[in-house]
C-alpha cells in the first residue's frame, strides 16, 4: 500500500447542516449534495489541495455501508491539521470557524515547540487544529 490519502470522510448527523458550515462558513469549495436517488448515497465532496477531497456522509450510511453500529461520536478520537503561514492567520481562521458556528475548545495559543495554534469542533464535534509552525512550509507539495 502506497502511503497516500485521496478522501477523508467525515461521518455527520445532518448533512444539509454540516454542507453549510464547510461551504458557507468556512468557503470550501463543493458542488453540493448528490445521491440523493440512492437510499445511503447522499454525499457532499469537497475539493481540498494536491487532488484531495473531504467527503460528508450521514453516520448512518457508513454505519450501514461498513455494516457496523452505529455509535456516538468521539471527538478525541482524531484531529484535522490545517496549516496556514502566520499566526495572525490562525486567529482569522479560528474567528471564522467560529462565525460558522464551530465551538472554539482551545484558544489560539503559544505552542511548546514555538509555533501558534488553537482548536475548533465543528457542528459535528470533529475537532480541527488550526496552527502555524515556523518549521513547516506550507507551500511545499501545492502546485
Amino acid at each position: 500500500m502506497k502511503p497516500r490519502m485521496t478522501v477523508l470522510t467525515l461521518g455527520v448527523d445532518e448533512l444539509e447542516k454540516a454542507v453549510d458550515f464547510y461551504k458557507n462558513g468556512l468557503g470550501f469549495p463543493t458542488e453540493g449534495i448528490i445521491g440523493e436517488e440512492f437510499e445511503h448515497g447522499t454525499v457532499a465532496f469537497f475539493t481540498l489541495q494536491n487532488g484531495i477531497s473531504l467527503a460528508l456522509w450521514p453516520r448512518k450510511s457508513i454505519a450501514h455501508d461498513t455494516t457496523l453500529t452505529q455509535t456516538q461520536p468521539a471527538a478525541t478520537d482524531f484531529t484535522i491539521g490545517h496549516n496556514v503561514a502566520s499566526k495572525q492567520e490562525v486567529d482569522a481562521v479560528m474567528q471564522q470557524a467560529e462565525n460558522a458556528g464551530a465551538t472554539i475548545v482551545k484558544a489560539a495559543q503559544t505552542t511548546f515547540y514555538g509555533g501558534y495554534a488553537g482548536y475548533f469542533q465543528d457542528p459535528d464535534q470533529h475537532i480541527w487544529e488550526i496552527v502555524w509552525n515556523p518549521a513547516f512550509d506550507i507551500n511545499e507539495g501545492i502546485s
